[in-house]
């Protein structure tokens, strides 16, 4: 079982910044593979951006060049930064970890409660 915590997240204006946090607890196998799915109003749920534990990242094209997936694998923590925010970007953001990723899916993931970002144009 892994727990998964988020923090950061709010509102900001296009163009803005905003840094989201996740802490795991409980099983590291099962956090090989750490990263951020977000689900906007009326969307299917979709990976941002994920890494695992050598520290290879992927990115969705639409956040690409814009946010940076960061990892601490002694603090079992994962962050997001993400710069240049659109209307766009607005969504509930959600950590998820996994042992594996298949494409753009986590195998059996687990999953925080999810943050809402919030960005005004």
């Amino acid at each position: 079982q892994v727990q998964l915590v988020e923090s950061g997240g709010g509102l900001v204006q296009a163009g803005g910044s905003l840094r989201l946090s996740c802490a795991a607890s409980g099983s590291i196998f099962s956090t090989n593979v750490m990263g951020w799915y977000r689900q906007a109003p009326g969307k299917q749920r979709e990976l941002v951006a994920y890494i695992n534990r050598g520290g290879s990242t992927k990115y969705s094209d639409s956040v690409k060049g814009r946010f940076t997936i960061s990892r601490d694998n002694a603090a079992n923590t994962v962050a997001l930064l993400m710069n240049s925010l659109k209307a766009e970007d607005t969504a509930v953001y959600y950590c998820a970890a996994a042992t594996a990723v298949l494409g753009q899916r986590f195998l059996s993931p687990y999953w925080g409660q999810g943050t809402q970002v919030t960005v005004s144009s």
